[in-house]
């Protein structure tokens, strides 16, 4: 018996949940009538959030004091990094190379057997994700930006990362998704990787910029969170499986430009933060088969100043659990559900780079109901953040003399 576009899309998302959610330490709420962290004139004028909270959450700092120690500098606009089984890290840098880090900070040569990458404006080499069984497949998958005869696209690549004889290297590099269509252009291509609890992977795919109609169209990859299995095909159980005009691979659409995804390590569930034009950067729960709304309804407006689509709300149309306006542009995102920083569990950090600071988000559930903003004083552009298997949080800066950072309890 066949089964409903209803019943399949539900089965997906439960899949997709992993197990059942597990509690973590709440967080105080901050105090009635505190101040927001952000306290300057919104971009667009006249525009009313959904709900309570959505947007310039109340400033609400801890206790924690830290310090930033360098581990590495050299890196050329540094892109993403994961951790090691032993601690070092995979550190991808934009112009095509990967990097291996040790926690002392030594830094490799170039790994050889890394993809050719299509470069210029924000092309290059993107998001790094080890597969769930990395102990024993050393499998190594990556996303970047390779030449197409239509200009470039998306494509997400798996290889083997051995380290026989002392000299690391990618080998059996299998490429096995292309974000459809190919475009021209060099913004908004997304980038991030993720997989899920139950072994698939999320792609986040951006519009390309001039290209921000197909993110309303199934039909297309472009403004998408897409998810495949480990050898790039759709899960029959993702929710445009079937339907006619539509890529299989799809999972949720009206996106902008997600650069930042990560799962609750809670409730085990997608999140992501996409770039807003001038104000409208978004937080994100994608939820299978629905719909986010760009570029039909936004929060902010467009460079030129003028309004976007038809305004920010749609019946049928989601809304971000939160938003802000002006921009942080952000880049990388992690959970924090470690104990070096005691009271910073339950947050979520996420990198700034045009406002060159850190966000701490203290949440509550699926809501924001503080934020900070950290290390505003170092002038860097944030890229990435990860937290270490030691507790320690890790930066990325996006620069041409590009860091490693390590924050740590002073």
């Amino acid at each position: 018996m066949s089964r409903s576009p209803i019943a399949l899309a539900l089965a997906a998302l439960l899949a997709a949940c992993g197990p059942a959610p597990r509690t973590r330490a709440q967080a105080a709420p901050p105090p009635a009538g505190a101040a927001p962290e952000e306290t300057r004139p919104p971009n667009a004028h006249g525009q009313v959030p959904a709900f309570a909270g959505q947007t310039r959450a109340p400033r609400l700092t801890t206790a924690a004091r830290f310090q930033v120690t360098t581990l590495a500098h050299g890196l050329v606009h540094p892109w993403s990094l994961v951790f090691l089984p032993d601690g070092r890290m995979l550190v991808s840098e934009r112009p095509g190379r990967l990097r291996i880090v040790g926690p002392d900070g030594a830094l490799s040569a170039p790994l050889a057997g890394a993809p050719a990458v299509a470069s210029g404006g924000q092309l290059g080499l993107f998001g790094l994700a080890l597969a769930p069984d990395f102990a024993t497949s050393r499998q190594v998958f990556m996303a970047y930006a390779a030449a197409t005869p239509g200009g470039s696209a998306l494509t997400v690549a798996h290889a083997r990362l051995s380290e026989a004889g002392g000299a690391a290297r990618l080998e059996a590099l299998t490429p096995i998704f292309h974000a459809q269509p190919p475009r021209p252009g060099t913004a908004n291509i997304g980038g991030r990787l993720v997989f899920a609890p139950d072994g698939t992977l999320f792609v986040t795919v951006g519009e390309r910029f001039q290209s921000r109609d197909l993110a309303q169209r199934p039909d297309s990859d472009l403004g998408k969170v897409v998810r495949i299995a480990r050898d790039g095909a759709a899960p029959q159980d993702n929710p445009f499986v079937g339907r006619a005009g539509a890529r299989p691979e799809v999972w949720s659409l009206g996106h902008r430009n997600p650069e930042a995804a990560a799962i609750n390590p809670w409730t085990h569930r997608l999140w992501i933060v996409e770039h807003g034009a001038r104000g409208g950067d978004e937080v994100n729960i994608p939820q299978a088969g629905r719909n986010y709304g760009w570029p039909v309804i936004t929060y902010g407006e467009d460079y030129s100043g003028a309004p976007i689509g038809e305004g920010t709300q749609r019946a049928g149309l989601e809304q971000p659990i939160y938003y802000w306006d002006p921009v942080l542009a952000p880049s990388g995102m992690a959970f924090y559900d470690a104990g070096l920083f005691p009271a910073w569990r339950g947050s979520l950090f996420v990198g700034g780079l045009g406002s060159q600071h850190l966000a701490r988000l203290t949440l509550k559930g699926d809501r924001v109901v503080g934020e900070e903003w950290l290390l505003g004083d170092l002038g860097a552009r944030f890229r990435d953040v990860g937290v270490g298997p030691d507790g320690a949080i890790y930066l990325l800066t996006d620069e041409d003399d590009g860091r490693l950072l390590k924050l740590t309890p002073r």
